[in-house]
């Protein structure tokens, strides 16, 4: 094998720029978190203190260079358990989302539409609840609004709605 095909095998100078670009951005991810997330992370203990001294770092020209820092210690680790890791909590989010939104868009058309909604409700769910202590908070909460008050009613609304729809 010829010192030729050696350079051939290695990856470009460009390639190498670009993950280890994707790695110091990953480590100021890490950065982000908060204490009790780093905590449930994968990590060497060097990479923490790493991290956990970025964050007391005020200097600009300091911070820098401890996110190089950090860059240069995800280059010795395996990274992909880290990536893995950030990517389920962006999606737990994400999905929690989706399910605030879902519970938020009952409550609307709830409010909005009338008795009929209970029924479509029951139909999608088949949860069991009690129908009529739905309907008595629905009128509740649309008085509130007619009268402009605090919305109390709207809020147990949406707590109940949460039970109902099992985003609790």
């Amino acid at each position: 094998m010829s010192e030729d095909d050696d350079l051939d095998d290695r990856p470009s100078k460009s390639l190498r720029k670009r993950q280890s670009s994707d790695l110091q951005a990953l480590g100021e991810q890490l950065i982000e978190l908060s204490a009790s997330e780093l905590e449930a992370l994968p990590l060497p203990e060097n990479l923490r203190d790493a991290v956990e001294l970025a964050r007391r770092i005020t200097a600009h020209g300091g911070l820098y260079r401890q996110k190089q820092y950090i860059g240069k210690l995800m280059r010795k680790i395996d990274a992909e358990p880290i990536r893995a890791a950030l990517a389920a909590r962006k999606e737990h989010g994400r999905v929690a989302a989706l399910r605030f939104r879902r519970v938020e868009q009952w409550r609307d058309r709830l409010l909005t539409e009338g008795a009929g909604t209970i029924e479509a409700l029951r139909a999608e769910t088949n949860a069991e609840f009690d129908v009529d202590a739905l309907a008595r908070l629905v009128e509740r909460a649309r008085a509130e609004r007619a009268r402009e008050q605090p919305p109390h009613a709207t809020r147990e609304l949406f707590r109940m709605l949460r039970e109902i729809l099992g985003e609790a």
